[in-house]
């Protein structure tokens, strides 16, 4: 399996949270399946990490696939409208921005292991910064 954080993307403003989302991308050869994922966010060169919780019931995600995993409620009028593509959204019905700034980084598991890590940098056209 063979999963990565491709694109992140922050919010339009505070209250807006289904502005901020970030994409995960199947580069795996068979569906994976989100149902008990967890995602966590921290700073960069912390070890202090904020778990934002588990994906339940999650969603299948095909080989090749991509899907966009949004912050907010898309029920809240507040949060703001989300993109509508051919992409798969997936809210995370949070109240609060995922990302911390420049350098929040974005951890997505499985049982205690690592899928994907991607660290956020506004400046990078994709919003992740460049691995070192």
């Amino acid at each position: 399996m063979s999963i990565r954080i491709i694109e992140i993307h922050p919010a339009e403003s505070p209250k807006a949270l289904n502005t901020e989302w970030f994409i995960v991308e199947n580069d795996g050869e068979t569906a994976f399946s989100t149902r008990n994922c967890t995602l966590s966010v921290s700073r960069k060169n912390s070890k202090k990490k904020t778990e934002l919780g588990t994906m339940d019931p999650g969603f299948a995600l095909p080989a090749g696939a991509k899907a966009r995993i949004i912050t907010g409620n898309p029920g809240r009028k507040a949060h703001g409208k989300a993109p509508a593509d051919d992409l798969i959204n997936y809210n995370l019905f949070l109240n609060a921005s995922v990302l911390r700034g420049a350098g929040s980084v974005l951890v997505f598991s499985l049982r205690q292991r690592r899928l994907a890590t991607a660290s956020y940098d506004p400046e990078s056209k994709t919003g992740i910064a460049a691995e070192e």
